[in-house]
């Protein structure tokens, strides 16, 4: 018997999870034989799995020319392969998924039918003779090649420098060659996608080592049967062949390459025909979702793609890449999607079932059972009906394979979100409207199974807080329950609403109009060039009056005021590229200290103000102060400022734990610097491993507090 219990664990298969193991002795029954029987009447508690890689005894058939699946992009077994994006229903059977078209020759089937085969019961299990098969079309959808000549023909128009939207597990990729500017700059333009940056695929962790530095952490997860794009530091060299290299429109201004490895045997195949990594991008215009249907594809995609590379093998749920960087030696997750979901994240205890439908950037929703919350796939930033009928949908899918009625419905406290819309809409169903910064605090302790207080360091971008305003820099004491804003950042105006978050040399005048006065446009700065003389006197009235200039104390905007006053950036094309860009200027810099700031005590709690922090920039830049030191200089400031509230509010409430969530928190450096003064005073620090610090992890906050609430 302990040898049978080590086995189940130590000889599980590839793709299995076990979440728990328990032992006991059970009457003997009067059977004979072993059977496994036909689905059904078993337990309820179902657990679909993610979509998995091709495992090595695949990969050796798919290129082992004397393999009957030599060669065919669609092969699987049980060990890997597609699973929850073409589960229609439960149980999970080959009826229930979109591979119900496809009947199974005779050797198909008697691999189906052995319980000694790895093939065994594997409902995607196929072949050339009975399988789906690949096509090659031009943007008007006309058939140009079938097969294999499709693949072939797809590899020689990727190295002519031609896009071909090429459909993978979960949606489509727009793929180019990573290695032609010229292709990848068509691709920008096309996309309209000035400066965000790609995802790279490369054949393997060799390739990859050309162009980038991996440690060992970031090999195994790049290499892990999820294939999640990880981040990566860029090397020196180039990659490729001969004098050619990685495009620097890849990823401008940006020390790190987003880089995954094929996870589909098509991908395989492309990336050892091409023998050179290639650009992998979503498929899909700015701000909608992937493009994941056939003819959704060809109409959306078609001015973007020159060709596309489909199959009729249907994709039932789409799904994004997952996005990982390492944090101190474990993952971070920055989306969570393809390949770990929708796999269980255990809650701090049973629970009442909850249906939280998330915010508004980074959408995901969250269904939970018992002890159990499960998170779905990255859905998208809910600002258009395509991406709301999306989050519809994949509420609606995992509700019915999961077989989870929830009780309640959990949503984000601001009224105007489509997520707190769509919340409104569930009939019959109460409604707990959550706090955007509450529900941060509560995924962060939710993952790490915490009860009782902490403190919670919230940093982000944008959070309706109770009181009307703009929340974002946060120092929050509490649970599931409830919560007190115990400190926060200074507010300061937000000039033109949402225009401040795209152009950040109106936070960089917010703040140093707070800190200098009127004379602000006196300063020497480019940035504030970007205010036209004429229309000087009507930014200062903004300010001073508050006319379209919500008061905020987010973290978020700080970064960008300092950003564009370094010169890093005034302008952005995509959400946090201010402050991706300024850590990337800090990392190449030295901290010889912080600099100064003020905590003063008010009606709302601790208020850290920097208004000094800007004075003694301005001298730094005036005295010549090297740009990538003050960076890292203010990096340290913002880390020293939030543990010295930390210490301040431990005095008051004996309270020793903290937790780090919010947006800001993908910042590596920050991160690293504040964990370590918080532990350098005895403090234990919890930051996001399970689920991301971003809003894609604000729906197992919602679920949880939600969950645990009075009903």
């Amino acid at each position: 018997m302990a040898g049978f219990l080590e086995a189940i664990t130590a000889e599980a298969p590839p793709l299995a999870v076990i979440s728990s193991l328990h032992s006991g002795d059970v009457p003997a029954v009067e059977e004979e034989g072993f059977a496994i029987l036909a689905s059904g009447g078993g337990e309820a508690n179902i657990q679909i799995a993610p979509d998995g890689d091709v495992c090595d005894d695949c990969l050796s058939e798919l290129f082992d020319p004397a393999d009957r699946r030599y060669r065919y992009p669609f092969l699987t077994c049980t060990n890997c392969g597609p699973r929850y994006s073409i589960i229609t229903g439960i149980p999970y059977d080959r009826p229930f998924t979109t591979m119900a078209p496809f009947a199974m020759c005779p050797a198909c089937r008697t691999e189906y039918e052995d319980p000694a085969d790895r093939r065994f019961h594997a409902q995607p299990n196929a072949c050339a003779a009975c399988g789906p098969r690949l096509r090659l079309l031009d943007k008007e959808g006309g058939e140009v090649a079938l097969g294999d000549a499709a693949l072939r023909a797809a590899v020689a128009l990727l190295r002519e420098g031609r896009i071909v939207a090429v459909k993978s597990t979960g949606g489509f990729h727009l793929a180019v060659d990573a290695l032609n500017d010229r292709a990848v700059a068509e691709l920008r333009r096309r996309k309209a996608r000035d400066e965000k940056p790609f995802a790279l695929m490369a054949g393997d962790v060799g390739s990859v080592r050309t162009f980038a530095s991996l440690d060992s952490l970031e090999e195994r997860l790049m290499e892990g049967p999820e294939r999640p794009i990880v981040l990566v530091r860029s090397g020196e060299g180039g990659a490729g062949t001969g004098d050619r290299e990685i495009s620097p429109r890849v990823a401008p201004a940006n020390g790190y390459f987003g880089v995954m490895l094929p996870s589909t045997p098509l991908q395989h195949l492309l990336l050892r025909d091409i023998a050179a990594p290639l650009v992998m991008t979503s498929g899909n215009i700015s701000d909608e979702p992937i493009a994941y249907r056939d003819a959704e594809a060809l109409n959306r995609l078609r001015g973007i793609a020159d060709f596309f590379l489909v199959h009729d093998r249907e994709i039932h749920t789409r799904s994004d890449d997952s996005v990982i960087r390492v944090f101190r030696g474990n993952p971070l997750f920055l989306r969570r999607s393809r390949g770990y979901v929708p796999r269980a994240v255990t809650l701090p205890a049973e629970q009442r079932s909850v249906l939280a439908v998330g915010g508004e950037l980074k959408g995901t929703i969250c269904l939970t059972r018992g002890d159990k919350g499960f998170m779905s796939q990255h859905v998208g930033d809910l600002k258009n009906a395509a991406t709301l009928r999306s989050l519809e949908e994949t509420v609606s899918h995992l509700q019915r394979v999961l077989e989870i009625t929830p009780s309640v419905v959990a949503h984000d406290l601001h009224p105007d979100y489509l997520s707190t819309r769509l919340a409104a809409d569930i009939p019959d169903l109460p409604k707990v409207a959550v706090q955007h910064h509450h529900a941060h605090l509560a995924a962060c302790m939710a993952e790490h199974r915490l009860d009782g207080e902490v403190i919670g360091v919230i940093f982000d971008g944008t959070g309706f807080g109770p009181d009307g305003t703009v929340w974002g820099g946060e120092f929050l004491l509490g649970g599931y329950r409830s919560f007190v804003r115990c400190g926060h950042f200074r507010p300061v105006p937000l000039p033109g609403g949402d225009m401040a978050v795209r152009e950040p040399f109106r936070m960089a005048l917010s703040c140093l109009h707070d800190a200098c006065g009127p004379e602000v446009f006196d300063l020497p700065l480019p940035c504030l060039g970007e205010v036209a003389p004429g229309e000087r006197r009507l930014f200062l009235a903004m300010l001073e009056r508050g006319v379209n200039s919500p008061p905020t104390s987010s973290c978020g905007r700080i970064f960008d005021a300092v950003a564009a006053i370094l010169g890093v950036r005034s302008r952005v094309t995509y959400e946090g590229q201010a402050a991706i860009e300024l850590e990337a200027l800090a990392e190449r810099g030295a901290a010889w200290g912080e600099y100064p700031y003020a905590v003063t005590t008010g009606d709302t709690g601790k208020v850290v103000d920097f208004r000094p922090m800007f004075m003694a920039i301005l001298a730094d830049l005036a005295g010549d102060g090297a740009r990538q030191d003050i960076a890292r200089c203010f990096h340290l400031t913002v880390a020293r400022a939030a543990a010295d509230v930390c210490g301040r509010i431990r005095a008051e409430s004996s309270v020793g734990r903290v937790a780090l969530s919010g947006g800001v928190f993908q910042n590596r450096l920050l991160t690293e610097m504040l964990t370590g003064l918080l532990e350098e005073e005895g403090f234990q620090v919890f930051s996001h491993r399970l689920v991301p610090p971003n809003d894609g992890g604000l729906a197992l906050g919602q679920a949880v507090i939600a969950g645990q609430a009075a009903p």
